[in-house]
C-alpha cells in the first residue's frame, strides 16, 4: 500500500537531471517487505509535453489534477521562463499550483526555488538555490532569506535545495525524515549514491576527490567512523592523519565543506538514529555508543537535528518499539 503521494511538476525548460532525481530516490524507498513507500507521478501545468534543458521533450504521465491529490509537490529546476526573468508565474503555472492541497508539503530542486518564490510561498522563509543564480534570485525575490552556501534548507513544510546533486541530498533527507535512517540508507544504496550529506554543508568543496599524494583526510574520516564511541579531539584526528592541526582542519574543510567538529557531530547523530531504529539498547548505552557521553547530550543534539527526543524517535522509527 502506498502511504504518500508525490507530484513532480515539470515546466518548460525543465532541468532533465532534476526531473529524474525525485522519481529515482522516492521510488527507491521501500519498507522491510520491499513495498514502495511513495507513489511518484510527473505532471505538467496543462498535461502537455515540455521541453527540457537537454534538448528533448518529456511527455508527462499526468496533468495538473494530480497536484490536488499530492501529499508532497516537488518543483524541478528550470532554465529560463518568467520565474527566472520577470519574477512572476505564467498564468497556466499559477493555476496549476493553486490546485495543490493547503497542507501539501512543498519542495524545489535547484532553480525550482524561483517558481516557489514567484508563487509567494517563500516570502520570509530561508531557502536555497543554485549558487550561480543567487544574485538574480535576490534581485527578483528580496523577501526571501536566501542562503546560497548550503546544500538544502528544511523549513518544515517547505524545503529547497541547491543545484544538481543537492537534489539527491534533499530527497534522501526527506525519506530519512519520513521513515528513518535505515530506509533512507537502503534507498541510497539502491540508487548507488552517498547516503548522507548534511544540508548545512557548503556548496563549494575545493577538493572533492582524495589527494593522490596521500595527504587526504579520507582515511582519517573512515577511521573515525569506527571509533565514534571514543573521545575524538581535533588533536587526535590530526595526529591520526599525520598532519598538524592547522593543516588537517584546512584540508578537512576543503574536502567535506564542513569543519571536523560539524562532520563528527553529524556522524554521531546518524549513528544514534541508526541504533535507536535497529536496537533495543537503553538510551544511555545508545548515547555512549554514538559518542555523546551522556543521554542528556544526545537528547539535545538529536532534538536539534530532528526535532524529537530519543524516546520519541525510537517510538516512531524503531523496530523494537523502545
Amino acid at each position: 500500500m502506498i502511504h504518500h503521494e508525490i507530484a513532480v511538476l515539470a515546466l518548460n525548460d525543465v532541468v532533465a537531471f532534476d526531473l529524474g532525481v525525485p522519481t529515482q530516490i522516492f521510488g527507491a524507498a521501500r519498507d522491510d517487505d520491499e513495498r514502495r513507500l511513495y507513489r511518484v507521478r510527473v505532471c505538467t501545468p496543462d498535461g502537455a509535453p515540455v521541453r527540457t534543458s537537454g534538448g528533448f521533450l518529456v511527455q508527462p504521465g499526468e496533468g495538473p489534477e494530480v497536484l490536488a491529490e499530492a501529499d508532497t509537490v516537488v518543483v524541478a529546476g528550470i532554465h529560463g521562463g518568467a520565474p527566472m526573468t520577470e519574477g512572476r508565474l505564467e498564468p497556466v503555472v499559477a493555476e496549476a499550483l493553486a490546485r495543490r492541497r493547503p497542507d501539501a508539503r512543498l519542495m524545489s530542486i535547484c532553480t525550482g526555488a524561483f517558481v516557489l518564490a514567484a508563487a509567494g510561498v517563500l516570502d520570509g522563509r530561508r531557502a536555497a538555490t543554485h549558487w550561480y543564480h543567487a544574485d538574480r534570485f535576490r534581485a527578483l525575490y528580496p523577501k526571501v532569506r536566501l542562503d546560497a552556501d548550503v546544500l538544502f534548507v528544511d523549513d518544515g513544510d517547505v524545503l529547497t535545495s541547491a543545484g544538481v546533486g543537492a537534489g539527491i541530498d534533499l530527497c534522501l533527507h526527506v525519506v530519512r525524515r519520513d521513515h528513518g535512517t535505515e530506509v533512507a540508507n537502503r534507498a541510497a544504496r539502491r540508487s548507488v549514491v552517498p547516503p548522507w550529506r548534511e544540508g548545512g554543508q557548503s556548496q563549494f568543496i575545493e577538493r572533492p576527490l582524495p589527494d593522490p599524494t596521500g595527504t587526504s583526510t579520507a582515511a582519517t574520516r573512515a577511521w573515525a567512523l569506527g571509533h565514534l564511541d571514543e573521545p575524538l579531539s581535533l588533536t587526535r584526528l590530526a595526529r591520526q592523519a599525520g598532519m598538524s592541526v592547522r593543516t588537517f582542519t584546512r584540508r578537512f574543510r576543503e574536502e567535506t565543506g564542513v569543519s571536523p567538529a560539524q562532520w563528527l557531530l553529524g556522524r554521531r547523530v546518524e549513528e544514534a538514529r541508526r541504533l535507536l531504529e535497529t536496537t533495543d539498547l537503553p538510551i544511555d548505552r545508545v548515547a555512549a555508543r554514538a559518542g555523546f557521553g551522556t543521554a542528556t547530550s544526545m537528547r539535545q543534539h538529536l532534538h536539534a537535528a530532528v526535532g524529537v527526543s530519543p524516546t520519541a524517535y525510537r517510538r516512531t522509527f524503531g523496530r523494537t518499539g523502545g
